[in-house]
């Protein structure tokens, strides 16, 4: 099989910037057969540190999912509004122009490339709901109807769930709930005549739901919306420990099989990623993949790519039986 990887939440990087620690990371990651392209953090310009370090590192061959939610997080911090769902008009605006960001992202890396290299952006429903922000649904087509009408350079746009707000819980993210995310992308695009996704995050959903049915449960909702695009693969604790309880840490796998690197605690299970693959019918799936970070992030690039390797190992082993190929 091959997958997309959210490279940038295991990187050296996570710890700071270290360009030649950094490339021998990007050089292991391009050895790899079965890794055909990185999640790509999009944070208002197209690389956090460095945009010719990126462009010069990257493999020629790779398709890219950029992912805004880094980005988003990082408005989140200085405007509570900000977020393409917001009832705030000025921060339903702001979300825009840094979309508008991204599109120049997209066409310069394309550009530098020589063709569309970006298959996909995920998109987030912020505001993070509180008593001071809110978002709705009105906005959020609003809003979709306006990105869907730019040239995305060939990359097609893909809400990604994240935990939702739900009343009483402490939330993470706390965007808006996954059914209204369909409503919106169902409206958008039988509106527009537009390809809009969904795609899911094992680990969101699993907090979200405070539990491993969680990520099913939103694999089936989206499934029989028509919108599933994709699943990414990042592990959430029930405990407390290193990754935190019910945290958005990006865990490891739990052991299993034979793979070297694992998280104990961990909720992602060799059974947990099997029963979610089978729910999602992979071979109508645009991109499988996986994203997990290290806590504590004290490791040399060897023992980094070991985890990946490792999850990887293990959908691989899950998709088996499906014989399919993600387009």
């Amino acid at each position: 099989m091959e997958y997309i990887v959210g490279a940038y939440a295991t990187a050296p990087s996570a710890e700071g910037w270290e360009p030649e620690l950094e490339s021998l990371y990007y050089q292991h990651l391009k050895s790899e057969d079965n890794i055909i392209g990185i999640e790509h953090p999009f944070v208002g310009k197209l690389h956090p540190y460095d945009d010719e370090w990126f462009l010069s590192n990257v493999s020629k061959d790779w398709q890219f999912v950029f992912t805004s939610i880094p980005g988003v997080m990082g408005q989140l911090a200085n405007n509570p509004h900000f977020g393409i769902a917001s009832t705030n008009e000025a921060g339903r605006q702001a979300a825009l122009v840094f979309y508008q960001q991204a599109q120049q992202a997209i066409m310069t890396l394309n550009n530098h490339l020589g063709r569309e290299a970006v298959s996909f952006l995920k998109i987030h429903t912020a505001p993070k709901i509180s008593k001071n922000s809110t978002s709705s649904i009105a906005a959020l087509q609003s809003s979709l109807e306006t990105m869907l009408s730019w040239d995305w350079h060939g990359a097609k746009l893909v809400i990604e769930h994240c935990d939702a707000y739900i009343e009483g819980q402490d939330a993470e993210k706390g965007f808006m709930r996954l059914e209204d995310e369909i409503s919106a992308a169902q409206y958008v695009n039988n509106k527009l005549q537009s390809d809009l996704g969904i795609s899911i995050n094992w680990g969101r959903s699993a907090i979200e739901a405070r539990s491993t049915n969680g990520p099913l449960q939103h694999i089936e909702l989206a499934k029989q919306s028509g919108l599933l695009k994709g699943i990414i693969f990042s592990g959430a604790s029930d405990i407390e420990g290193p990754y935190g309880k019910w945290k958005d840490t990006h865990m490891p796998p739990a052991k299993a099989l034979y793979i070297p690197s694992y998280a104990q605690g961990s909720l992602l299970t060799f059974k947990e990623i099997e029963n979610s693959i089978q729910a999602c019918q992979p071979q109508s799936l645009s991109f499988i993949g996986g994203k997990i970070s290290l806590q504590p992030n004290r490791a040399d690039v060897e023992q980094r790519v070991s985890y990946i390797k490792s999850l990887l190992t293990l959908l691989d082993h899950a998709l088996e039986p499906n014989e399919t190929s993600v387009s």
